[in-house]
This record gives structure tokens, sequence and C-alpha cells, in this order.
């Protein structure tokens, strides 16, 4: 069923139709949860996104009147291919919706529910039914508790969130003292909104979150570090970690940041001006690619030098270690945070690393230049990014030159790479090999035959070790032009 036979409307009450695989799979359960006399509706994230005009994930997230069982026979019977049960306390059914040629899609459908916090352990009594609206009540931020008629796509909007997503606004749904004390992670989940959207905070909202950042605490290492994943790689970064520190959560969730937070670069009695840590490090933050690795190393690159800070006779302020002592503090942090191994590693050799492509020179040798590579191993693309994005200073001059010197150490890398890659295109075997297996002098012969299997190589019609192949081609080669 494509999108333009499902009646949705287009004004500024109904949501705009879905892309025709959703609108399809949508229509199919509205028709089903219909016939069992329930009501469905589109809820949270794809609504907002939506509405914003952003890409939509291919999943759908869905709300409804029915228990788990009739949720359960509808979504058969609108043809999910298999169903799971997400949590039965939480009255959540999955669905895996099978198409070719598109990806099967995967649909959870919710009973509407309601949250109590009935003591101090903070684990909320989940009461299942209830109405919609009870049901977008017990959602964090206006601009999640809109939802849209399944049927219809009639819009659903108690709290104002339209209004607050045509503001640009993060705003909590009711009081945000209570939001938030509920789930204290729902502090982090405004900063990343604030990040990946562009949005900016409700006063009274952001009051609260400063006043509930230490509930931060509360809530598992794991969990912290999946907000502060999304916010990193957010279009809007660099607002997203202001937001962290203005609101008092930057020293709960990154306590090692503080310092670095804190060196605003005033000028010294020697009447020098040092560099804004702070704002630095957001801008080369903003500036790299929005990929996890690089985008925690970006963060982290210079965490250690409020700690590493020396200044000389002449005034001169250093950091002496700082990359070193850097990746020590990246790799304890992101341990504190339970990371991935791989990824803990992938952050601290970046660290480490960080200011040796800023040292290149046009005279550097190819073994240097290979010797770093082979260093930064896997992490050397983000090594590079990270590199080019160090580079702040307001005079350009100066930003063209180290621009300049990142792009020759690319050049440079390629070229070594180019080379190692025509070498690794030879003939299996080499002179000597070929006298052995002949019994042969030196002679013209020789290159005749190794010139014949090089082509193959190169053609892709011979495996540069296959040797065993190779000599059958050599003999037969010998044998056809002979002496």
């Amino acid at each position: 069923m494509g999108a333009g036979r499902t009646g949705w409307g287009t004004g500024a009450a109904f949501l705009p139709p879905l892309p025709d695989r959703q609108m399809a799979i949508v229509s199919s359960l509205a028709a089903a949860f219909a016939r069992h006399g329930e009501e469905l509706s589109l809820v949270g994230g794809i609504v907002r996104d939506r509405l914003l005009g952003r890409p939509l994930p291919a999943d759908l997230d869905l709300t409804t009147s029915a228990v788990t069982e009739v949720t359960r026979r509808a979504g058969h019977e609108a043809g999910a291919t298999s169903a799971y049960l997400v949590g039965e306390r939480f009255g959540t059914v999955g669905f895996i919706f099978d198409g070719e040629p598109d990806t099967p899609v995967q649909v959870e459908v919710t009973t509407y529910r309601q949250e109590h916090y009935p003591d101090a352990s903070r684990r909320p009594a989940v009461t299942l039914g209830g109405t919609l609206a009870d049901d977008l009540a017990r959602r964090d931020f206006t601009i999640n508790a809109i939802a849209a008629d399944a049927a219809t796509g009639r819009l659903v909007d108690p709290f104002g969130g339209q209004a607050d997503l045509h503001l640009g606004i993060v705003r909590a749904v009711g009081d945000p003292d209570a939001r938030f004390a509920e789930d204290p992670l729902r502090l982090l989940r405004a900063a990343r909104f604030v990040a990946i959207l562009g949005l900016r905070l409700d006063p009274e909202t952001a009051a609260a979150m400063r006043r509930g950042a230490s509930g931060l605490t509360r809530i598992s290492q794991e969990r912290v570090l999946a907000e502060l994943d999304r916010l990193l790689t957010g279009e809007y970064v660099e607002h997203g970690l202001e937001t962290l520190r203005e609101t008092g959560l930057l020293a709960a969730a990154l306590p090692e940041l503080v310092s670095l937070a804190e060196t605003t670069g005033p000028a010294d009695g020697y009447g020098h001006r040092e560099k804004d840590l702070w704002e630095h490090t957001k801008t080369v933050v903003g500036r790299t690619p929005p990929r996890r690795a690089v985008r925690w190393a970006a963060l982290l690159h210079d965490a250690a030098k409020p700690k590493t800070r020396t200044v000389d006779a002449s005034g001169e302020v250093h950091f002496f270690g700082h990359e070193r002592a850097g990746a020590k503090m990246a790799a304890k942090l992101l341990r504190r945070l339970k990371a991935d191994r791989v990824t803990e590693q992938a952050v601290t050799r970046l660290v480490e690393l960080h200011a040796r492509p800023e040292a290149y020179e046009p005279d550097w040798t190819d073994s240097a230049v290979r010797r770093l590579a082979l260093e930064a191993g896997d992490v050397l693309d983000d090594l590079l990014d990270l590199a080019a994005a160090d580079v702040t200073s307001a005079r350009e001059r100066q930003q063209r030159r180290a621009a300049e010197r990142i792009a020759a150490l690319r050049d440079h890398i390629a070229r070594l790479e180019a080379e190692q890659a025509l070498s690794q295109l030879q003939s299996p075997l080499d002179g000597d090999a070929l006298m052995a297996l002949f019994d042969r002098p030196p002679g013209r012969w020789i290159a005749v035959v190794k010139d014949h299997l090089r082509e193959l190589v190169i053609d892709g019609d011979l495996a540069p070790g296959d040797t065993e192949t190779a000599e059958r081609i050599a003999r037969e080669i010998v044998a056809r032009v002979g002496a």
C-alpha cells in the first residue's frame, strides 16, 4: 500500500505520510487493531523526526490501548512474520515485517502505561492501561510526547511539543524536577537532543538540570556511556558539550574534564594569553568527522594539559608529556564508563599520537612516515582527521600552513601505500626460483616468463603467492618458446 492511499492529511494537525514501506506497515497495523476495537498511534522519535523533516529510522514505535495478547494477534493479522515479547511488565510486543527487496522492519507496540515511583529506589511501578493522554504524560520531553493516530495521521499533542519544535526548545513534560528525579538519565538525554537536533534548553528545564545533576550518579556507567556516544556524534556537538558544562552534568558524568573546562585562558603575569582549552576542545570535536573513536579522542586529546602545565623562565607555557598523560587518562575514563576494549585502545592511541602528524615536514624520510603509519595502525585515518581538526588558531596563515602540512603527510602516506601495492603485483617466481626450477643459467628467458606471470597477477588471473600455478604456467611458456 503506497502513501497516497492511506487518507492521511497533510495539514498542521496531521503527520506527513511516512515512506511507502513504513506507511504500508502502519496502515496494515491500524486496520488490524481497529478490527479488535483498539486504538493505535505512532509515538516518540519517529513522530518528532518526521515533523522536523529529518531522516527516519527504519524501525517503528507505536502505543495502543490493547493488552499484550490482543497486540500479538493484531500484529500477525497485519502480516508480521515473527513476534517476540520485549517485556511483559512493560507491555511491549516486537514484530518483524519481512519484505523483498526491502530489509526487515522492526516494530514495537506498547500498551498504554503509567509509571509511579513509590520509594527511594526510584524503580518505577508500571501500571498498564489508561489513556493515550496518560501515556504521553509519563514521557520525558514535550517534543517526544506527540502521538499520531495510525489510521488517520492526526496528531495528539497535549503538551505543546509541536510549538517547542518550532521554537527549537527542549522542555520537560510537566514538572522538570519530577521528570529528572524519576530517571536521571533524562538529564543526559536533554543534552543529547541539543547536540543532535540543534535545540536549546527551556530555562526551567535547564534550572532543574542544574539542581538534579548529582542524580546522574545513580545511573549505570553503561547507560551514561551510551548517551555520551550519541551526544558526541551529534551535528551540534559543541552546543551539547557546553550544555553539559553549564548544567553541571560535565562534573557528574566526566569529572576528569572539569579542570579542562575551567581553563579559560586568562592573561598571565608575563603578558601572554594562554589558549582557552575548553573552547579549543569543543571546536576540535566539532571539526572531526562524526565517528565515535575520533570524537572521543578529540574530546580527550588535551585533557591532561591542566596537570602537565609548566611555565619557563621566559614566561612561556608548556605542557610537556600531556599526550602520554592524556592517553592514560583516556584509558582510565573509558574503563570507568565500561567502554569496549577496542574503543578504549583506539582512543588511547589517538590521544597519545595526536601531536605527531602536526610535526611533519617535507624532509621526513619514507621510513619515518611508515613508522608513524605502523604505530597508528587501524586508526591512521582517524589520527589524520584529528590532527587536521586540531588547528584552531585565529591566524589564517598559521591555519593554512598547518592544513598544508597534514595534506602533504596524507600525500606521502598515499604514495607509500601505492608503492607498496605495486610491489605486491609481482611474479610469484623471481629469477632465482626460475633458474632453480629449470636448472638453467640467467638469460632473456627469465624476463619473458616473469613478465607474463606479472601480467597475470595484474589482471587478477594469478594470485601473487600462488607459486604452484605459476610453476605450471612457467613450464608451459618455456616449453612453447624453447631455449
